[in-house]
């Protein structure tokens, strides 16, 4: 049997990895300046939304066709080999960072602050703020167990009652699960038709989400929970009617400035017209940068860099957050300012690179081609 190679999108490889940086930069300034109006990269949360449209994009270029010959449970057994480990190392690392806290005194501000309801992880306000006082063991095991496991549960007032409380960013990836279930399930059936059945209530639902809550921010904590499915049904169905639709914008913008084009989408400020920007940067804007940037390719020097990205862009999602939570002390305790602020959050930022890049290339990649060929092994 002849074995097809399809083309690969290093443009938006390279986009990709630009809205994780971008998350991580959004990450690190909501904690300096929680007014999201006067944060530079206040809309820098609408990346996850680009994330989904974009994963919606590529699901369907990969699977469409062959999900059929393939079979379920392979396709789950891939996805789960390409997303889960980094869901455990993650876990792992926010684990971590939660001691680090915890061990650091009392007196400490910051992220660690509020409480675990029924246990008690700290005292103090729900908010950034608290003295650290002894982890309740059994709460932190269940609900490092319901991390690992992808189980939403949203029981820290420390964290804001985040859905997963070690690794904050996780919620999103609990809903590409839950996208790929459906995707295996019956959307990879459906004809363009039936899915612009889908496509129109679902971003009907954006502008519902963003006019009874101000934005497009939710989904992240227990009382936000389902702003999550309404945002991942949107875009990813738009992803797949993008390439469904072979909506694919021959140009030559090239990577560079097509990542102009989607960081002034995090960028763009605030104002009365919230409701009407947010709604058409998701509903429109995303999937055209995706039609855009499917039809361009990189200049030869910065091909490798889009590559690079792209690697870098799940594992720099998926292990960053401890990191913010300890972050989250330091302003409280120092408060720096100006060119010290600066060099912090930049070096801060490089580190998160750098581990993400020694996570990938020590843990990430071995342990998905050792489960690759024992499934392989299992079914030969």
């Amino acid at each position: 049997m002849t074995h097809i190679v399809k083309k690969h999108f290093e443009v938006l490889d390279g986009l990709r990895g630009m809205a994780a940086l971008a998350v991580v930069v959004f990450h690190f300034m909501e904690v300096i300046e929680p007014d999201y109006s006067r944060n530079f990269i206040g809309h820098g949360f609408l990346a996850v939304d680009f994330f989904f449209c974009l994963s919606g994009f590529v699901i369907a270029y990969a699977y469409d066709g062959r999900i059929d010959s393939l079979g379920l449970g392979e396709f789950f057994r891939s996805r789960l080999i390409r997303l889960h480990p980094l869901v455990v190392i993650g876990s792992v690392l926010g684990l971590l960072g939660l001691f680090i806290q915890s061990f650091a005194g009392p007196g400490v501000d910051g992220a660690v602050s509020g409480g675990v309801v029924s246990g008690g992880v700290v005292s103090g306000g729900a908010g950034f703020g608290g003295a650290v006082q002894p982890i309740d063991g059994v709460r932190i095991a269940e609900v490092f167990l319901c991390s690992i496991l992808m189980i939403p549960f949203p029981v820290m007032a420390s964290r804001f009652y985040n859905n997963f409380s070690l690794n904050a960013p996780a919620w999103s990836l609990f809903w590409e699960y839950v996208a790929s279930l459906f995707y295996a399930l019956f959307l990879h059936r459906l004809g363009r038709r039936y899915l612009m059945m889908l496509v129109v209530p679902a971003g009907a639902g954006i502008v519902w989400v963003i006019y009874k809550e101000g934005s497009l921010l939710g989904g992240w904590s227990g009382g936000t929970f389902w702003d999550g499915l309404v945002r991942v049904a949107y875009s990813f169905l738009a992803g797949m009617f993008v390439y469904r639709s072979k909506w694919i914008v021959v140009n030559r913008l090239g990577f560079l400035a097509l990542s102009g084009l989607l960081l002034g989408a995090f960028v763009f400020p605030y104002s009365s017209w919230n409701l009407l920007w947010e709604s058409l940067i998701v509903l429109l804007y995303f999937p055209l940068v995706i039609a855009l940037g499917a039809g361009t390719a990189p200049a030869p020097r910065v091909r490798k860099f889009c590559v690079f990205l792209g690697k870098i862009s799940y594992p720099l999602y998926m292990t960053h957050y401890w990191l913010i939570w300890i972050f989250a002390d330091y302003p409280g305790l120092h408060r720096p300012a100006g060119v010290r602020l600066v060099m912090i959050v930049l070096g801060v930022l490089v580190l998160q690179v750098i581990l993400a890049y020694v996570v990938m290339v020590v843990f990430d990649g071995p342990v998905r081609r050792a489960l690759s060929r024992r499934t392989r092994v299992v079914r030969g």
